[in-house]
């Protein structure tokens, strides 16, 4: 069982990108408009990053924001018989059940986002080439890019540029989503 923190998670993402590019911790400091002692601490396992601290890092790394806060994935993902939603065929006996749709070479995060009516979670542009899939699974959200931004109910689905500045927010009590960043 793996039990590294969080925060461990986050420090070991961070120097791997950063050297991967082969840059200073100054230099990241720099380019995603934080402090060094901010990085610095991150680095060393401590602070509390903020999600905005995080996506910027993720911009300038050039790297989807799961890549900085999820763990290594396990070799081995088991999708136990039964769990998966099955969806049989009108016109055959026959029941289709998706349990991974992720192509060779592709780039993709899935979140759950839960919210509360208030202030809109304003988000700047991610890396070039980002598209977001939005499904409503409860409540209400106003969503979608500045200037264009959609009301969602229940099931209703979305999808727009992550590129460009965007934002979420929660118009009732109990809103949840499921968000799928897909980059190229």
């Amino acid at each position: 069982m793996d039990r590294t923190t969080p925060l461990e998670t986050i420090a070991v993402a961070l120097r791997r990108e950063r050297e991967r590019l082969g840059i200073s911790l100054a230099e990241l400091a720099r380019r995603a408009g934080i402090a060094k002692s901010t990085l610095s601490q991150l680095e060393a396992g401590s602070g509390n990053p903020s999600v905005e601290t995080l996506w910027a890092l993720a911009v300038v790394l050039d790297v989807p924001f799961s890549r900085l806060v999820d763990p290594p994935a396990p070799t081995v993902r088991v999708v136990r018989a039964g769990e998966g939603l099955a969806i049989p065929s009108e016109q055959a006996p026959f029941t289709a059940t998706l349990l991974a749709a992720c192509p060779p070479g592709a780039r993709r995060d899935l979140h759950v986002m839960t919210a509360e009516p208030g202030p809109a979670r304003e988000a700047h542009a991610h890396i070039r080439g980002t598209t977001e899939h939005i499904l409503v699974t409860a409540g209400r959200w106003q969503a979608g890019p500045e200037g264009a931004t959609v009301e969602l109910g229940p099931g209703d689905y979305a999808c727009f540029p992550g590129d460009r500045p965007h934002g979420y927010q929660a118009l009732e009590p109990g809103t949840a989503a499921v968000l799928i960043m897909e980059y190229v």
